[in-house]
């Protein structure tokens, strides 16, 4: 019993180490490489600490094999451009001044709402606030505001308006979100009425979100993204 707590108390100092070594970043902000090696590297590890029949040094001598590896890899990769992409891609712009890129989302295998979501972790809740945003190799979003929506507040210039309301997604990727009609206070069939005046079908609609002060964001599929001030207004 000695014996199998000393080797876990070696095991988890060498793995400290290895972590350390390789840098201070987030688990969130880690680069495809760097996330695939933490679990291999929490795979290794566990193995010398269960089975006494294991030699402690063959549980070691991985985790430092793949420590060099990942000097390697980021070495290789600050210097040649072409291997930073082949392991860690690049950078993709998924919101421009046509609104959401669709064809870039559906590269990235994301969905609308999961940018949406990436959006209103950045502090945005509406895509019109945007002016370009960029998914990051790590998976993080970067926000460039359009100038109405800096962080410069109306109390600041002293000037008085109306609450700022949180748009719904009524219409995401073609398909109608059903409970979120709940959320708006307009009767569904109006809302459903304008979306025909626009002239579109439901299932080429990239997105349609509508807040209680009737301001509609809408973009169809594969075009440009649409502002529209409505008397869609909760009551």
């Amino acid at each position: 019993m000695l014996t199998l707590i000393i080797r876990s108390i070696i095991i988890y100092f060498v793995v400290l180490v290895v972590f350390r070594l390789m840098g201070k970043r987030q688990l969130g902000q880690m680069q495809p490489f760097e996330l695939v090696l933490t679990l291999i590297l929490a795979d290794l590890a566990t193995i010398p600490m269960a089975e006494m029949s294991v030699p402690l040094v063959h549980g070691i001598i991985p985790l430092l094999a793949l420590l060099v590896i990942h000097y390697v890899i980021t070495i290789l990769s600050k210097h040649f451009p072409k291997v930073s992409e082949l392991f860690s891609g690049k950078p993709v712009i998924v919101i421009n001044q046509n609104g959401i890129d669709y064809k870039a989302v559906q590269k990235l295998n994301l969905s609308i709402d999961d940018i949406l979501e990436s959006l209103r972790s950045a502090g945005y809740f509406s895509p019109d606030e945007v002016l370009f945003a960029i998914m990051e190799t790590n998976g993080k979003i970067s926000v460039l505001p359009k100038a109405q929506a800096t962080f410069v507040t109306k109390k600041d210039l002293k000037i008085e308006g109306e609450e700022n309301s949180m748009p719904v997604t009524l219409v995401s990727e073609g398909k109608i979100i059903q409970e979120n009609f709940q959320q708006v206070k307009v009767n569904k069939q109006k809302i459903m009425d304008f979306i025909e005046k626009l002239g579109v079908k439901t299932k080429k609609i990239l997105i349609f979100t509508l807040d209680n002060n009737g301001k509609v964001y809408f973009q169809e599929m594969h075009k440009r993204a649409k502002i529209l001030n409505t008397n869609l207004k909760g009551k």
